[in-house]
C-alpha cells in the first residue's frame, strides 16, 4: 500500500527541509533536496531551479516582449520574469500585472533592465535560470500561410513553440508534478501528463535534435529531443503501441517545432517492449534543464514543473493533416526558424 501525496503536501515537507537547511528546495530526478541559496550562487553551474512561474505572469511578459519588439524599449520576457521573481521571492501566487507594467513603463522611459534590477538579490540567478527554461520560446521564425489559394512564407516574431498535442485533438491535464510513483521504486513524477485518446498526433514542442528513440521500461516508447541551444531536453513518453513514431523520427535527426513525431498511447511499466501497462492513455511531457553536460543522465538532473508552461502552449497549437497515402499525420503548414550557426 502507498499513500498518494499531493504537490501541496510535498511542498509542506519541502518547506520544513528549507527551515532546517537554511536554504531553498529543488526537485531533481532523485526527489526533494534542500539547497543553500548562497552556496548555489557561488557555483559556476546552476544545479537547481524551482520553476513556479504562473501562466498569468508568463502570458503578460510574453505580450510585453512581443509588443515591444523592434522598438528601443524592447524587453526580454525572461528578464521581466526574473525581475518579478527577485521582487516577490519567487512566489507568483500573488502576481500582480501592475508590477510588470511599472517595469515596462521604466523601459519605455529609457532605462535598461540592468539599471532597473540594480543590485536586486538573486536577479542574475533567475535571469540565467529562466533563460534556460524559456529561452527558445520567443523569437523570429518563418511560417507558411494561405492567401487566396496561394501559399506564401511569412516572417514573424512571437511564440515559436507548440503545444505537444496537435490542433483539433482534445486532452485534459492538471498539475501532477512531484506526485508519488511506485513502479520500479518509490519516486516522484518528474513531468506533466496530458490525457487524450490513443493515436492522437504528438508534435515537437521546440525545434531541436533527437537524442534518443526507443523503449524504456518506465516511459514505454519514448523520444528525447534537445533544443538547439542544448539547454532544454524534452521527453515524450508512453507513445502508441505498434506504431509509436512517424518516419521522420531517427536519432540525430533535426526536427522543427510542430513536426509530428509520434502518437499518444499507454505503453510502459514493463521490461518487455511494446506492452500497454499504463492504465490511462496519456502523453508524459517532461522538460529537463541542462546547464552542464555532467547533469545529463545523472542524479543531478533538473526537471521542472511544466503545468503552467503547458497552459501557455495551448495558445499555439500546430495544425496537422493526415496523409491518405501513408496514413501518417503531418504538419499542415511549413515552419522554419533560424538555427544557431547559420
Amino acid at each position: 500500500m502507498f499513500i498518494r501525496l499531493s504537490r501541496k503536501t510535498l511542498l509542506v515537507f519541502a518547506a520544513a527541509a528549507v527551515l532546517a537547511a537554511g536554504g531553498i528546495y529543488a526537485v531533481s530526478s532523485c526527489g526533494m533536496r534542500a539547497v543553500n541559496v548562497e552556496n548555489s550562487l557561488e557555483n559556476s553551474i546552476i544545479n537547481w531551479v524551482d520553476f513556479n512561474v504562473s501562466y498569468e505572469a508568463m502570458a503578460d511578459a510574453m505580450k510585453a516582449d512581443i509588443d515591444s519588439y523592434g522598438t528601443d524599449a524592447h524587453c526580454s520576457w525572461t528578464e521581466l520574469l526574473a525581475y518579478l521573481a527577485a521582487l516577490n521571492g519567487n512566489d507568483f501566487s500573488s502576481y500582480k500585472s501592475s508590477d510588470l507594467d511599472k517595469v515596462t513603463e521604466r523601459l519605455e522611459s529609457g532605462e535598461t533592465m540592468d539599471e532597473i534590477a540594480g543590485d536586486m538579490k538573486y536577479y542574475d540567478y533567475y535571469k540565467k535560470a529562466f533563460a534556460a527554461a524559456l529561452g527558445g520560446f520567443i523569437g523570429e521564425y518563418t511560417v507558411q500561410t494561405e492567401s487566396e489559394d496561394t501559399v506564401v512564407w511569412e516572417k514573424r516574431y512571437g511564440l515559436k513553440v507548440f503545444c505537444p498535442i496537435a490542433e483539433g485533438f482534445s486532452f485534459e491535464h492538471y498539475d501532477d508534478f512531484a506526485n508519488a510513483r511506485t513502479y520500479g521504486y518509490a519516486r516522484r513524477h518528474m513531468g506533466h501528463d496530458l490525457f487524450g485518446s490513443i493515436g492522437t498526433p504528438v508534435v515537437a514542442i521546440e525545434s531541436g535534435i533527437i537524442e534518443c528513440v526507443g523503449w524504456n521500461r518506465y516511459g514505454g516508447w519514448r523520444i528525447g529531443i534537445r533544443s538547439f541551444d542544448r539547454k532544454r531536453y524534452y521527453y515524450y513518453a508512453h507513445l502508441r503501441k505498434d506504431h509509436p513514431y512517424t518516419p521522420i523520427v531517427k536519432e540525430g535527426a533535426e526536427v522543427m517545432a510542430g513536426d509530428v513525431i509520434g502518437y499518444l498511447g499507454m505503453t510502459g511499466y514493463s521490461e518487455t517492449e511494446n506492452v500497454n501497462n499504463i492504465n490511462v492513455p496519456h502523453l508524459h511531457m517532461g522538460i529537463e534543464l541542462v546547464f552542464d553536460e555532467s547533469q545529463k543522465e545523472s542524479d543531478s538532473e533538473i526537471w521542472i514543473d511544466c503545468y503552467d508552461i503547458a497552459k501557455l502552449l495551448m495558445n499555439n497549437r500546430c495544425a496537422v493533416v493526415k496523409n491518405e497515402n501513408t496514413g501518417e499525420y503531418e504538419r499542415r503548414y511549413g515552419f522554419y526558424e533560424r538555427v544557431p550557426g547559420e
